[in-house]
């Protein structure tokens, strides 16, 4: 109950904050249509105008509710849960590319780590450029990996994927590169004391020592790499995911359906973040960490 306590105040305060900035925002368009019909708007007229526009600046959450509820439980009451209309099926071909993606930053930044830890040629050289590698808009490196791509006739689900993973692979390279040198003095010198191997020094302490600071990395890089291909659907002129439907949604000026895609994707992160926090749990109690 603690812990459900305060989480239920911040979405109260999020939803109170949420419904005030509808009003603010969408209250001109509701005085300009007043004052063409020669009309004067009460307050609760004036709340129910800007909670009801077809086409709001910020529209309140329950149309943002209402709109997911039409692209997706709706539709799978009628047994068309995975139709190109349904949110559903747009999340379905992001997550896609973001699991890729994800799965592709993963073994990049592991194996980059473990070079970085014992090359100190790698430490100083590939280090430095991974950092510069994340200082550059990922805006406008995605039409170019798509471009090049395409051009020796790569397309589809990859481009995006890569995306996804140049944003995932930072994190996790920082993550591992922090656990596996995380070990102390003492222990390293111990394992020199048993005369072990750097495999053996590797596998029986370095990489268990890494595993906590490897799963807070997973949950920033699988955020990352969700970001990553939905970005990767903007300049690719894409019908499915949810980055055509919000790219869909700018077009036409359906900001209701944009922020219903917004919804979605974080819910679609916050699952997939925590599917990675229950394997942190299992895995860290199998090895004799607390969690």
């Amino acid at each position: 109950m603690r812990s459900v306590v305060p989480v239920l105040t911040v979405v109260v305060a999020i939803l109170i904050a949420w419904y005030a900035g509808a009003v603010a925002l969408n209250a001109p368009w509701a005085h300009d249509k007043a004052q063409r019909a020669g009309v004067e708007l009460s307050f609760s007229d004036l709340v129910a105008d800007t909670w009801s526009q077809d086409k709001p600046k910020l529209p309140a959450p329950h149309q943002v509710v209402a709109e997911i509820w039409n692209t997706t439980g709706a539709l799978v009451v009628k047994g068309r849960g995975f139709s190109k209309r349904s949110l559903f099926y747009h999340s379905w071909v992001t997550f896609s590319s973001t699991t890729l993606g994800f799965l592709l930053g993963t073994v990049l930044g592991i194996g980059l780590a473990v070079g970085i830890v014992y090359n100190r040629t790698m430490d100083m050289s590939v280090m430095p450029w991974v950092i510069a590698s994340q200082t550059i808009p990922i805006i406008a490196i995605a039409p170019m990996i798509i471009v090049v791509l395409n051009a020796v006739g790569i397309s589809g689900l990859l481009p995006k994927a890569m995306i996804s993973m140049y944003l995932s692979f930072f994190p996790v390279v920082v993550g591992m590169v922090k656990g596996l040198r995380s070990p102390r003095v003492m222990q390293l010198d111990q394992m020199r004391t048993w005369n072990a191997s750097p495999a053996q020094t590797f596998w029986k302490l370095r990489l268990p020592a890494s595993m906590p600071y490897l799963f807070t990395s997973l949950k920033v890089a699988m955020a990352a790499s969700l970001v990553g291909a939905i970005i990767g659907e903007l300049p690719t002129g894409a019908v499915a995911g949810l980055g055509a439907r919000l790219l869909t949604g700018s077009y036409y000026g359906q900001t209701i359906q944009i922020w219903s895609a917004l919804v979605m994707a974080a819910a679609l992160a916050a699952v997939l973040v925590g599917l990675i926090g229950l394997l942190q749990r299992f895995t860290l109690r199998r090895m004799g960490m607390a969690q």
